[in-house]
């Protein structure tokens, strides 16, 4: 023990030679090194906060004076930042005197001139580095910046450079909506780096709106967006219908009229439709058509010719859709009438009335001397002549249809309604012998190979079909009406021609031959109307009629399979 309090002196005058600072073998005396043993942030962080304060923590006392600006370093790259340090325990700050700049490195520097209360200094300089957290941005919005034809059920986003604190993104003071001045209500919500707000309604149309994401909005380091992001947008437009063609109201529309449509802009043409679109009715009842869409235009063609003097309601409904998914605001509705009926109803219309029912109807006899001859859709009656006097049913037949005859006693009132239709047949016989409006057109002799329009003709004496099929063309009117009056006989010759065609949407239900003694339907020759004979009405081998053959005194005869079919409607 002795030894070694002698030899004390010597060791401690060692260490003051070789060391600033150590610790010897022995127990009585203890030499230590003062050290950083903690930084905040440490090193190599990143994401640190702008207004952050760094420090160094020591791993005892240090002498407080030599804690300054020169010992206690912070740099962006070679260029110091300001700032102020203390020194408070065991820990020495550095307070910038300014926001740090975002995503930034920095390094942290604590020197040898640092001393602990007893005098020994740091053995080396401490150095350590950081990296600051970025400063969020809105890097995409929707819609974008000065965007047009927004729709209007829009919903409106932002998207951040970065994940932000979902609770600083809200519709009171982060992410707002306006009209001009006018704020718009709306919800918001974030997920992901996204932002959407949600208008409370659909927005205006035509009409520009305000975005705007506040410096309110943080990221999850607590940095703001640096300004607030303005943007504005303008909503698409409501579509509408801007003409059409026919225009409301017009008169003399042509029976062939493709109506059509011009919208204001550029329409989804998968949205144009004769099922939910484009309509056109007569009354309530709707006409088939197609629909097309070209340009702005939709364009409605009629399966068939219309009506003419009728009036039709064409409807463009709300289904109809412009490219930005806006519907028109309410159903468009117009309405037109068609041309007048070449000759003008109830001027010429000749009417059957109860005698219509009738595929033949005779004074004196019905007979079908051979073959296999039909009545189709329609009656044969005989009035006054009795049931004997209809003879070769069968093998002629009346399909769809009955016969009936004068003395017939089941069922009840056959006579009765026998003599009612004769009655009608003379009555429209009458007055298809006396029409004069329009005035009626004087032919004579041979028709054949002619093409006839609408109209009243007459003929002074007999009238012929032979050298040629005469045509009658309705001109596009499905109410076309002819009116033939024969003061004598009337024959078409088989052979050649002699068969009546029908075009231009004519109906041989609006057909009629007043023949003035009797009629002759040639060998396999098609004829087309209803004849209205004096006295008979004979139809020769193979022909053919879609018409009724109505004779008011005489008889009407078939000679071999003769077919008869109802007029089409």
């Amino acid at each position: 023990m002795k030894v070694k309090n002698l030899l004390l002196p010597f060791a401690i005058l060692f260490i003051a030679l070789f060391s600033s600072c150590a610790k010897d073998d022995f127990e009585e005396i203890e030499f230590v090194c003062p050290l950083v043993i903690s930084t905040d942030p440490v090193n190599g962080a990143t994401s640190v906060v702008l207004n952050k304060t760094i420090t160094a923590t020591f791993n005892e006392a240090m002498n407080a004076s030599t804690i300054t600006q020169t010992s206690f370093i912070v740099k962006e790259g070679a260029t110091a930042v300001s700032g102020t340090v203390t020194y408070a325990g065991t820990t020495a700050s550095f307070t910038p005197a300014s926001p740090l700049t975002p995503n930034t490195v920095y390094t942290g520097m604590v020197t040898t001139s640092t001393k602990d209360v007893n005098g020994n200094a740091l053995q080396e300089d401490y150095v350590w580095s950081f990296s600051t957290s970025t400063i969020p941005a809105v890097v995409s919005t929707d819609p974008e910046n000065l965007t047009t034809g927004v729709v209007l059920d829009k919903v409106i986003s932002a998207t951040f450079s970065e994940a932000m604190i979902a609770s600083t993104i809200t519709a009171a003071s982060t992410f707002t909506l306006k009209q001009g001045t006018t704020s718009i209500a709306g919800s918001v919500l974030y997920s992901g780096n996204t932002a959407t707000f949600t208008p409370s309604s659909n927005l205006l149309a035509g009409t520009v709106y305000t975005a705007t994401i506040t410096a309110d909005a943080k990221n999850l380091a607590g940095n703001s967006i640096v300004n607030d992001y303005v943007w504005t947008f303008t909503t698409s437009t409501i579509p509408t219908v801007i003409s059409t063609d026919p225009l409301n109201l017009a008169t003399g529309v042509a029976l062939n009229k493709v109506i059509s449509a011009t919208f204001s802009e550029a329409m989804t043409a998968s949205t144009i439709t004769a099922a939910l679109t484009f309509t056109l009715k007569q009354g309530t009842t709707s006409i088939a058509g197609s629909v097309q869409y070209t340009g702005t235009t939709a364009s409605f063609t009629p399966s068939s010719n219309l009506l003419s003097g009728t009036t039709y309601t064409a409807t463009i409904t709300t289904a109809a859709k412009n490219l930005a998914g806006n519907s028109i605001a309410n159903d468009y509705v117009w309405t037109f009438t068609t041309v007048a009926p070449s000759v003008p109803p109830g001027s010429m219309g000749v009417d059957l009335k109860t005698a219509g029912q009738f595929g033949i109807l005779a004074g004196v006899a019905v007979s079908n001397n051979a073959g296999f001859s039909e009545i189709r859709n329609m009656d044969v009656g005989l009035y006054p002549g009795a049931r004997s006097s209809i003879t070769g049913f069968p093998p002629a037949i009346v399909v769809n249809g009955a016969i009936f005859a004068a003395d017939d006693i089941a069922p009840p009132g056959v006579p009765a309604m026998l003599l009612q239709a004769k009655t009608d047949l003379t009555n429209a016989y009458l007055f298809a012998e006396g029409a004069t409006s329009p005035a009626p057109a004087t032919v004579s002799g041979d028709q054949g190979g002619l093409t006839l329009a609408p109209g009243i003709y007459k003929s002074t004496s007999t009238l012929l079909i032979q050298s040629g099929n005469l045509t009658l063309d309705a001109q596009g009117d499905v109410n076309a009406v002819w009116i033939f009056q024969v003061a004598s006989d009337f024959t078409t010759v088989g052979g050649a021609g002699g068969s009546v065609i029908l075009t231009g949407g004519a109906k041989a239900k609006n057909v009629f031959w007043q023949v003035g003694s009797s009629a002759t339907i040639g060998d396999y020759t098609s004829f087309k109307g209803n004849i209205l004979a004096l006295t008979s009405i004979t139809m020769n081998a193979y022909a053919t009629a879609e018409g009724r053959m109505l004779a008011r005194n005489g008889a009407v005869t078939m000679t071999s399979t003769n077919i008869i079919n109802k007029p089409l409607d």
